[in-house]
């Protein structure tokens, strides 16, 4: 070996911080894939959501030629996953992995921090409308089929058994009023009349009300309410306990329903809602009617914990097709 060259190996040998090609060679990819803000602000978007192209297309208002140049650097540099559904892919954000996790999860933690611009926010507030009136026609069109499309995801029997183990917990409410939110088509409300004076049933879609209506016809004390929370003002502060079972991912604004349903509670009333962990089963939105892929246990809390709420317990059911079911118990303070 030449003298020149020896002395160039001994050295990067003799360096503490020396680096391999490898090792150069990923660092160069995952800061590349970094360099252009419109892929900054797709990791940002997808913090707590997963999008199909022609979504990010109309948020961004980039074309689709454009977009996927973007999407495959960062797919590349193992920021983002994703998953085929028929004639559509969509794209959701990778956990942090692999040598240089930490400093991938503190990259994401900092772009999670920045604010995000007015054009921006409203491009996501129309990808949202449209996957709400979406959501809005599955249940119209499949109403009658809803519980065996939910069924394929998430068990009824699993996470209506624990909603009812949480609320015996809370303790009794024969003298008091228990109002369910999305009641579907009634299974759970025969249940929560046997443990109440009255049952409130409250949905926005006239299908699964009437649903409901006739599948409890039999039980004399439930009153069926079309609307949402937010519509019951005179009742605010008359219920003992809430349940939502299954209904925040099928919500255009799944904190705003947490607020406002926390609001119909008493001081020391009971909220039990069961939910969906992240997932990226993206077929969901077309065969289930969901507009979100799941929540995080974090997510929860800090929205119960916006709406005056505290946190008293948890359960969670894993599935075997690989969903995971939480159940989450709060405390109106």
């Amino acid at each position: 070996m030449p003298q020149k060259a020896q002395l160039i190996a001994l050295d990067a040998q003799r360096r503490p911080d020396a680096v391999s090609d490898k090792n150069a060679e990923s660092l160069n990819t995952l800061f590349s894939a970094l360099a252009h803000p419109l892929r900054m602000q797709v990791l940002r978007v997808m913090r707590a959501d997963s999008f199909s192209v022609s979504e990010l297309c109309a948020a961004f208002s980039v074309r689709q030629s454009a977009l996927s140049h973007h999407l495959k650097i960062l797919t590349d540099a193992g920021f983002l996953g994703r998953r085929h559904e028929g004639t559509a892919t969509f794209y959701r954000r990778q956990l942090p992995e692999g040598k240089h996790q930490a400093l991938r999860q503190q990259i994401l933690d900092q772009i999670d921090e920045e604010p995000t611009p007015a054009h921006l926010a409203s491009g996501l507030d129309t990808v949202q409308r449209l996957r709400e009136q979406q959501s809005a026609a599955f249940f119209r069109d499949h109403g009658k089929e809803i519980r065996r499309q939910q069924e394929s995801i998430a068990s009824w029997e699993d996470y209506s058994r624990a909603t009812l183990h949480l609320l015996d917990r809370a303790g009794s409410f024969e003298r008091h009023s228990i109002i369910e939110v999305g009641p579907g088509d009634g299974g759970l409300l025969g249940e929560l009349a046997e443990r109440s004076a009255t049952v409130c049933a409250l949905d926005n879609s006239e299908e699964m009300l009437s649903a409901a209506r006739h599948n409890t016809r039999q039980i004399s004390n439930i009153e069926y309410r079309l609307g949402e929370p937010k519509t019951l003002i005179e009742q605010r502060g008359a219920f003992a306990a809430a349940v939502v079972n299954m209904v925040l991912h099928h919500v255009a604004e799944p904190s705003a329903l947490v607020r406002d349903t926390a609001l119909l509670l008493r001081s020391g009333g009971d909220l039990i809602i069961s939910d969906l962990c992240p997932h990226d089963q993206a077929w969901a939105r077309e065969h289930c009617g969901d507009l979100w892929l799941g929540f995080s246990p974090e997510d929860l809390r800090a929205w119960a914990n916006a709406a005056g709420l505290e946190h008293r317990a948890e359960l969670f059911f894993a599935q075997r097709n690989g969903f995971q079911i939480q159940v989450q118990h709060f405390k109106r303070c």
